[in-house]
């Protein structure tokens, strides 16, 4: 969707974007207990939740990226040999703003993590006897008096691999974005 309203430009990325700026409005996690809530709480119902309410983020990314691209010379010769729309949004376009995609959708593996065991916690998420970081710090409160390492461990664990993967996005950053190579 990012891709055709940068391309396009003018009423269609009005209309999409002001489609992105509702959804945006709504907190993410909100978004996703609403659809958890109404669709019933297992493993599909989740991730189609945390799907949809992470959309307007990635359409934004991808719509800044083709705007930039749009208007350079590799698509002013694709035209000019007479390359069709959808041949140029997706062997053209796409390809050459892959960069921030990438960045983001490691941030993006991060929030949906957090999303999950967040929902998990709150009884939305994975339902037991399945294992989910979220519901084990739910089940652990109890004993957290007695046994605290039910709970911290868990919580390590979520703390640790959403800190890994933001740094991989920084890292990616750094790697794939040519403005900061000297």
């Amino acid at each position: 969707m990012g891709a055709v309203a940068g391309y396009y430009g003018g009423r269609l990325d009005d209309i999409i974007m002001r489609v992105m700026d509702v959804f945006l409005a709504v907190p993410s996690i909100l978004l996703a207990i609403a659809i958890v809530s109404a669709l019933g709480a297992n493993l599909m119902n989740l991730m189609l939740a945390i799907a949809v309410s992470n959309i307007p983020t990635f359409a934004r990314v991808v719509r800044a990226s083709v705007l930039s691209i749009r208007d350079q010379e590799f698509i002013e010769a694709a035209h000019a040999i007479g390359a069709s729309d959808m041949r140029i949004i997706f062997r053209h376009i796409i390809p050459n703003s892959l960069a921030p995609v990438i960045v983001q959708g490691a941030l993006g593996v991060a929030i949906a993590i957090l999303s999950t065991a967040g929902l998990s916690f709150i009884g939305l998420g994975i339902q037991p006897p399945d294992p989910e970081w979220g519901s084990m710090l739910a089940g652990g409160r109890q004993y957290l008096r007695h046994a605290w390492h039910v709970t911290t461990f868990p919580g390590l664990a979520i703390m640790i691999t959403i800190l890994a993967l933001n740094l991989l996005g920084d890292g990616l950053r750094d790697a794939l974005d040519p403005r900061l190579k000297h």
